[in-house]
Order: C-alpha cells, then sequence, then structure tokens
C-alpha cells in the first residue's frame, strides 16, 4: 500500500524535485513547521482548556474566554495536522524513501484518528453536557499530546535516518 501511494505522488513529488529546493527544506521543513503546529498550537489549546476547566469554579467569565480560544485553535490545529500529514508523505516521497515503513508513520496516523474522536466528542456537544465526557474529552487530549510528543520523537529519528 506504501509503494502505491508513493506511485499516486511521484508525478508531485518529481515536479517538487525539478525545482531543486535546498536539500534542508526538503529534509526538514515538514519537521520545522509541524513541531509549531504541535507545540505552540496544540500546547496553547491544551492549555486554555484546561485553564477553562480549572477556572469553572472559581472566575467564570475566565474559564469562558479560555474555553472560547481552546474552541478556536485546536480545530485549526486539527486541520493544519491533516495538512501537514499529507505534507510529510510527499516530503518522503520526494525524498525516495518509503512511506509508511516507519513508526512516525504509525503514530501520525493514530494521532490524527483520536484528534478526530476527541472532536466527534465536544461536536456531539459532549453527549448534551455529560460531565463524563467533557472530562474523557480532556484526558483524552492530553494523552493525544502526549502521544504527538512520541510521534515528533519518531520523526526525529526518521529524519536522522534519511
Amino acid at each position: 500500500m506504501g509503494e502505491q501511494l508513493s506511485q499516486l505522488l511521484e508525478p508531485l513529488a518529481s515536479q517538487f524535485r525539478a525545482l531543486n529546493l535546498p536539500e534542508p527544506l526538503t529534509h526538514w521543513g515538514h519537521p520545522f513547521f509541524m513541531s509549531i503546529v504541535m507545540f505552540v498550537m496544540g500546547g496553547y489549546g491544551a492549555y486554555a482548556g484546561w485553564k477553562g476547566r480549572v477556572l469553572m469554579a472559581s472566575d467564570l467569565k475566565a474559564a469562558i474566554e479560555s474555553k472560547a480560544e481552546h474552541r478556536k485553535i485546536m480545530p485549526v490545529m486539527f486541520a493544519m495536522m491533516a495538512i501537514g500529514a499529507t505534507g510529510g508523505v510527499l516530503s518522503l516521497v520526494i525524498q525516495k524513501h518509503a512511506v509508511m515503513a516507519s513508526p512516525h508513520f504509525l503514530t501520525g496516523s493514530i494521532v490524527l484518528i483520536f484528534l478526530a474522536i476527541n472532536s466527534l466528542i465536544s461536536f456531539t456537544g459532549f453527549g448534551g453536557d455529560k460531565p463524563e465526557l467533557r472530562k474523557v474529552h480532556a484526558y483524552f487530549g492530553s494523552t493525544i499530546l502526549v502521544l504527538m510528543v512520541v510521534h515528533a520523537l519518531m520523526g526525529l529519528k526518521l529524519g536522522l535516518s534519511i
């Protein structure tokens, strides 16, 4: 399946190769930009979400503002992660490296699936505003961030091996 994906993307990859982009850009561009998405957007989004949960008992206005920030940034982060995954796969094809052969591909796929599941929890209105689903959303989201760190480490290992 990885070979089929590589063949499908090869025409686009060959066009990028023809641009003679600097090797560091081709090699490290994806991890550079995705680390910004993951750590800056994801970190801030998680912080805003948790801040909103913590402040609910003491400062309702600040809690609502923090939750609004979380709701603004996390869908954008999810979209950027999906776009970035596509760019990462294309980067591997450009570098003529096997697409699905690394743990980085697996962890990235799991991150996207888990983000989609967590998004669905919130899009349902937490099942009619059930506190248990809000708690699941918060802890599952934090677990996803930990997985993102593992994913980044797998990516660093992949980048250093190519």
